[in-house]
């Protein structure tokens, strides 16, 4: 494999000395595991089952995040296929909306939910969220939506009102994500911008249905399938299972995966991922919450700890769209969009302060022209202008 010191010395068996690689090595092949750099993933149905959880609490980035690893997908084919119910939007780890292949959805919540529901109890009976109020909003959700009905947010909320169920400050919020959690609800057909609440069971008729360790396997491996190289660590931030879950599926699904060791630590990829070629890497103009950069614990790998509070203004839990070269984030971007068309502005980490840096900032500003003229084509609109920006772009 590429890098200076990847060493294949041995395989993934047990028993025999894993390869070595670089950081390098681990850049390289996440680019090309995510799809982004190397074979073309043939849509955004391609890239939810490549990544099996794609984030998607902010609706028009998580389309994007489908749409930049699938080129040639436009918007109008990646909501043809939420609308279709072949990829589905809802809460599977980490209370975070996520789009995930429709039918892998259950067992995935099967194993996330437990724990979540534990941390989330408190917090709802604090807000007048008890037991007997949330089966109260299942019973009217079930009544609302059954036979393939659909209601829009605020249409769901006057429904609950209607109801006697309060959704006053986050009280509405917090009974959807519940009733999702709990494999009541979904979210289904564009409506509008957004998107409508269905029954999950009509929804997805037939779910995968998986043993708990299998499932535990199934998870492990699909998280190193379209993320790896990565850590056990990483697996465990990403999924929020128990270190003790995380280790079973480790072994579960050990026989898939291969092994290198990365600065003395043990990193996994998928099997058959494990001998990508060197790719040409352009550079990419990839959405706010990206799963390249929040798939991970440890982000040191594509990005310094200085430069990701740039990306994270104030800490605040906003990420900002990410302007990525050689695998390295390197600043940010944002966008306007109006009738005339769309325009972006990015504003690059590195201080232009020497003649070889200016260099460097004019030909990735160039090459991120080329990048959002991608964006542009999925959206279907046409590009008014690029610009370079003075200071770290804003949300």
């Amino acid at each position: 494999m590429g890098g200076d010191n990847y060493t294949r010395r041995g395989s993934r068996h047990t028993g025999v000395m894993p390869a070595a690689a670089s950081r390098a090595d681990v850049v390289r092949l996440r680019l090309q595991a995510q799809g982004l750099a190397g074979v073309t993933l043939p849509g955004a149905v391609a890239v939810a089952e490549r990544m099996l959880a794609v984030q998607a609490q902010d609706y028009p980035a998580g389309q994007w995040a489908l749409g930049v690893r699938s080129p040639g997908t436009t918007l109008d084919d990646v909501q043809a296929v939420i609308s279709a119910g072949e990829i589905v939007r809802s809460w599977p780890m980490r209370g975070t909306l996520h789009f995930v292949p429709a039918r892998e959805l259950g067992w995935m919540q099967g194993l996330t939910t437990p724990r979540l529901l534990a941390k989330t109890r408190t917090i709802n009976e604090r807000s007048g969220l008890d037991t007997v109020v949330l089966e109260r909003a299942r019973e009217a959700a079930i009544n609302a939506l059954t036979g393939h009905k659909q209601l829009s947010r605020a249409e769901f909320m006057e429904m609950l009102r209607a109801a006697g169920l309060s959704t006053e400050g986050q009280r509405g919020y917090h009974t959807i994500a519940h009733l999702a959690l709990t494999g009541t609800l979904c979210w289904g057909r564009q409506v509008g911008t957004q998107q409508g609440l269905v029954l999950l069971d009509e929804w997805v008729p037939n779910p995968r249905r998986l043993e708990h360790d299998e499932a535990l396997g199934e998870l492990v491996y699909r998280y190193f399938l379209g993320h790896g190289p990565a850590t056990l660590v990483d697996f465990a931030w990403w999924s929020q299972l128990t270190v003790a879950d995380s280790k079973t599926g480790l072994a579960v699904a050990r026989n898939r995966l291969t092994e290198v060791q990365v600065d003395g630590a043990a990193y996994f990829m998928a099997a058959e991922t494990a001998d990508a070629a060197p790719q040409h890497t352009p550079v990419l103009a990839l959405p706010g919450f990206d799963e390249y950069l929040l798939g991970y614990r440890d982000r040191s790998h594509v990005i310094s700890t200085d430069e990701l509070v740039r990306v994270v203004p104030g800490l605040n839990g906003i990420f900002l769209p990410l302007v990525v070269t050689n695998g390295r984030v390197v600043g940010t971007w944002r966008k306007k969009i109006v009738a005339s068309g769309l325009t972006t502005e990015a504003a690059l980490f590195e201080d232009a302060a020497t003649a070889a840096a200016r260099t460097r900032a004019a030909k990735t500003q160039r090459s991120f022209g080329l990048a959002v003229q991608g964006y542009a084509r999925f959206l279907g609109v046409p590009i008014r202008q690029t610009v370079k920006a003075d200071a770290p772009a804003s949300a």
